[in-house]
């Protein structure tokens, strides 16, 4: 069984710096997704390559017909959707492509097709794409009981704006006053697991207000999925831009990570149809065969 070729894009960049470590393995050119020898990649497979490319994600690429099927594996398993996993595959596609202009590509993931479109300046790699639709509700009494008390807040600290949202899978969408109180949080993230699986959701995106500007910072945890605080979620930040806009704020700018230690920020636009574009920028680090035997 062959060995795929692995890149590790840092997606999501604050300023040229940071960003999140994204594993993305291109398979185009092959028999089948293992490699030329026609052995094809096992899921068990695809969720080992993450954890030994020391990233949350792992997005796996390839070419089907006129479209780019995209694929997004953490340790736990596949994910329908990935915000920042879109954009390093965007990214590395971009880094590829011989010709002029901008890389335009039409997308498959989660059983939409969607378009996306990334730009060269030197290594840095500015992409953007349609993560579509967001479906917005409001959390029932239970999902309120069970989730927000993991947070360890206190009830003053949070927002009156709870919002279900999703897009590919639904998250929570907590909003605190200030940056500080995002800074101090210390989630239980056992009993944020727990709450979460017995929802179906993805998992706690917490975000503090945005400013007239429109910048605003967040974090997301989702220990479900095998990632207890994601560096960069670009998804988790759509569903805010779809939010706000119906507060009207229709442009925000996002930052995350800084907990972890890689700062990383995230761009959104959401028309008055609701209709959200995100953003942000890339850089590829490292190309090479994969580590397959974590």
């Amino acid at each position: 069984m062959s060995t795929p070729n692995v890149a590790v894009v840092r997606a999501c960049l604050r300023a040229g710096a940071g960003g999140s470590p994204t594993a993305v393995v291109l398979e185009d050119g092959a028999a089948g997704p293992g490699g030329p020898d026609g052995a094809p990649l096992g899921d068990d497979e695809r969720r080992r390559i993450a954890v030994a490319q020391s990233t949350s994600h792992t997005v796996y690429v390839r070419h089907v017909g006129d479209a780019t099927e995209l694929r997004f594996f953490t340790a736990e398993g596949e994910l329908p959707a990935c915000g920042h996993g879109t954009i390093a595959a965007l990214a590395l596609l971009a880094a590829r492509h011989g010709g002029v202009g901008p890389y335009r590509a039409t997308l498959r993931a989660g059983g939409r097709e969607f378009a996306g479109r990334a730009e060269r300046a030197g290594g840095l790699i500015t992409a953007a794409f349609d993560p579509g639709p967001v479906d917005l509700r409001e959390p029932t009494e239970e999902e309120r009981a069970l989730v927000l008390p993991t947070l360890g807040l206190a009830p003053d600290e949070v927002g009156p704006d709870v919002r279900i949202a999703g897009v590919g899978r639904e998250r929570v969408l907590v909003p605190v006053r200030t940056r500080a109180a995002l800074a101090a949080l210390r989630p239980d993230l056992d009993r944020l697991r727990a709450a979460c699986d017995r929802f179906g959701l993805l998992g706690v995106y917490v975000h503090s207000e945005p400013s007239p500007e429109g910048a605003l910072g967040a974090r997301m945890f989702a220990p479900s999925i095998g990632v207890p605080e994601d560096l960069a979620n670009a998804n988790s930040t759509a569903c805010l831009a779809a939010h706000l806009a119906g507060r009207g704020t229709h442009r925000i700018a996002v930052d995350m990570g800084d907990a972890l230690g890689s700062p990383a920020t995230i761009t959104a636009a959401a028309g008055p149809d609701l209709h959200v574009e995100l953003g942000g920028s890339a850089v590829v680090v490292t190309e090479g065969p994969a580590d397959r035997s974590a």
